[in-house]
Parts: C-alpha cells; sequence; structure tokens
C-alpha cells in the first residue's frame, strides 16, 4: 500500500508537497508520540518550529 502512495506523489501536484514526521513528547504521560502532516514545500520550515 505504502507504494501506491508513494508512487500517486510522484505525479502532477504530489511533488510540490512534503511530509513532515515531527516527535512530541506527551505532558500528560511523557511518552513520546509522533505526529505526521502533508506540507507544501514552501512551509516546511515553518511546520518543524
Amino acid at each position: 500500500m505504502a507504494k501506491k502512495t508513494v508512487a500517486s506523489l510522484q505525479k502532477g501536484e504530489g511533488r510540490t508537497y512534503s511530509k513532515v514526521i515531527k516527535m512530541e513528547k506527551s505532558p500528560k504521560t511523557g511518552a513520546y508520540c509522533f505526529k505526521e502532516e502533508m506540507v507544501p514545500n514552501d512551509a516546511v520550515q515553518a511546520a518543524l518550529k
């Protein structure tokens, strides 16, 4: 299934987006979790802040 997702992002408008994965610590439990989001290439630095 991942191949289909990657293949669809290689065509057309998909090249203008990047997948950003951030690791955040939960204030409640102290466990780490990962937040994933698709952002335009221009907004990658802003999404990581």
